[in-house]
């Protein structure tokens, strides 16, 4: 067997959210807030085009790269809402976001190279990294500085073998969003050091404060820049697999190629129904998420929990290190608040952060209350 997937988990987000739902199968009275999946259905008019595509026979392979009608529309969405020029041949359309960053790392990487990631991260990023045999370097953010990279802090990372810096803004696990004078740091130093920066903007639309923006639309940043984005966060098409990569034109060619030989291309019933996605708005989901947001962080303050207050995303990042005289580590903690309470979290530790907690209102307000409600007990039982 492969080595290197000898020395990697499975996705422990993916693991709680398996647990609950298998106790819920079986009956049990279990609060799932794990998943970061949208729990609105897949808008109509996106079904609708995917219907009438099977309808159409539109049923075979595509170019590796997806469709043009999709590339372009892709490209005029980019520059309506970010103001970044894109050819169709910058697009790659992939197998959802995983895919997308896979493709990337591997693309601009060879084996020994150093991919610095911050503190806490998204799961697959450090295993994708490895998969490339390649070297994470991970730089820590801090709560208090509301998860935020400390310029310097990126600074010390940077070596000789130093090929890439993966920033997620909006963030998950944290909802934190990079402000505009830390993007420009960051593409200060790409470009001092001949980085590429790889942009997971997944949650781009899920910005309630302020407007997003991307380090891509910086100056000479485009060049140098590979936006990951996708219609599963955005549309609540999780199960449609739809992602794609934003990158200069030689990064994108070689993305394709590397795509062609492992999938071919994504699935062409798919690609229609994210044709049709591009234009749907769905400002309604995002003040639906605004709602809740308000709601759990009203509540975790009234309650005591500490927490980091997010401004993007759908995920609270709650601080439980006060529970580490208790437990032995924070999958201890998490089967507790299974077993005892009902309540299903995702674990710090799994974002490199242990005893955080993760917990994703993406869901309904009644389900957010119900945990509230468990989240009162616990307080009071400790």
């Amino acid at each position: 067997m492969k080595t290197i997937l000898n020395t990697l988990p499975f996705s422990v987000t993916l693991k709680y959210t398996q647990i609950a739902n298998d106790m819920l199968s079986k009956g049990k009275d279990v609060i799932k807030l794990t998943a970061g999946e949208p729990d609105f259905p897949t808008p109509d008019f996106v079904c609708e085009a995917a219907i009438k595509a099977i309808d159409e026979g539109f049923t075979k392979y595509t170019a590796s790269s997806g469709i043009v009608e999709l590339r372009k529309g892709i490209s005029t969405f980019l520059k309506n809402t970010y103001n970044i020029e894109y050819s169709q041949d910058e697009i790659v359309v992939s197998n959802g976001g995983k895919q997308a960053l896979f493709n990337s790392i591997y693309a601009i990487t060879d084996p020994g190279d150093e991919v610095i990631v911050f503190t806490p991260d998204w799961v697959s990023y450090i295993p994708q990294i490895r998969f490339c045999g390649c070297k994470e370097v991970l730089v820590e953010t801090l709560m208090e500085n509301e998860f935020i990279p400390e310029i310097e802090s990126i600074k010390s990372a940077i070596t000789e073998k130093t090929k890439a810096i993966i920033i997620n803004s909006p963030n998950n696990p944290t909802g934190s969003v990079y402000p505009e004078s830390t993007l420009k740091e960051i593409a200060k130093l790409a470009l001092e050091n001949n980085l590429i920066v790889i942009s997971d903007e997944i949650y781009a639309n899920l910005n309630y404060d302020e407007k997003h923006i991307s380090i891509a639309s910086m100056e000479n940043m485009k060049e140098r820049t590979i936006v990951l984005n996708g219609f599963s966060k955005s549309h609540s098409m999780t199960g449609w697999r739809v992602g794609y990569t934003a990158a200069p034109k030689e990064i994108s060619r070689e993305i394709g190629k590397l795509q062609s030989h492992m999938t071919s291309n994504i699935n062409s019933i798919a690609q229609k129904a994210a044709l049709a996605a591009l234009e749907v708005n769905t400002d309604y989901m995002l003040e639906e998420f605004d709602k809740r947001r308000k709601i759990i962080c009203e509540a975790l303050t009234e309650i005591g929990i500490d927490y980091y207050r997010p401004k993007g995303a759908f995920y609270v990042f709650m601080d439980f290190r006060n529970f580490k005289n208790k437990f032995d580590n924070d999958d201890q903690l998490t089967m507790f608040l299974i077993e005892k309470y009902g309540l299903v979290l995702i674990p710090g530790s799994a974002f490199n952060s242990p005893f955080f907690m993760r917990l994703s209102y993406a869901s309904s307000i009644d389900t957010i209350e119900r945990a509230i409600q468990k989240i009162k007990e616990l307080k009071s039982d400790f």
